[in-house]
């Protein structure tokens, strides 16, 4: 089966990501549905949005706890960039959020000359460039990948998380999505 659920969170890059994962082969639904998070053989929580907002959609929908569950399941689950972030225990945006606590760790505001963070960006140790777009990262001791010093990816068990936004990112971002799709 090639069907990938996309969480509906009421905001996030949707289309994209589900125009990538066509261009890739497989079917999508947006869903917020529990059981229909549940039952998936892939989820994708997409990025872009407010980390409170997306939190208290997921709580309303029940797919906060359908989440957590499949993750325990080892089922294969994908965070982009807000998505990534909402696998975390808490996040410092909206005054203080604590969310799905998927993995250990927890998001910061990023303090740089450049924030929020936009553009085309290199990730270590993968010598591959993808497209940002972020003010908050993610402290945790599970990164596997950085860029420019800033955590760029998280993989842990049957999660695996990315900062950037691979349905954004050209050939290479299709080809880190298809990788992961594709790995048991």
């Amino acid at each position: 089966m090639n069907e990938v659920v996309v969480i509906d969170y009421g905001a996030g890059n949707t289309r994209s990501v589900r125009s990538a994962l066509t261009r890739l082969g497989f079917t999508s639904v947006l869903s917020a549905e529990a059981q229909c998070v549940r039952d998936a053989e892939t989820v994708i929580l997409p990025g872009v949005g407010s980390a409170s907002t997306a939190m208290a959609h997921l709580r309303s929908t029940s797919a906060d706890e359908a989440l957590r569950e499949r993750v325990r399941d080892g089922k294969r689950t994908l965070g982009i960039c807000l998505g990534m972030q909402l696998a975390l225990e808490s996040s410092d945006e909206d005054g203080g959020v604590a969310t799905l606590g998927l993995v250990e760790g927890r998001v910061r505001r990023l303090e740089s000359e450049r924030t929020p963070r936009l553009g085309w960006a290199l990730v270590s140790p993968w010598n591959e460039s993808y497209y940002f777009a972020h003010s908050y990262y993610c402290d945790s001791p599970n990164v596997s990948a950085t860029s420019e010093g800033v955590p760029a990816v998280i993989d842990v068990g049957s999660f695996v998380g990315v900062q950037f936004h691979p349905e954004k990112s050209g050939p290479a971002g299709e080809k880190w999505l298809a990788s992961c799709l594709s790995r048991d």
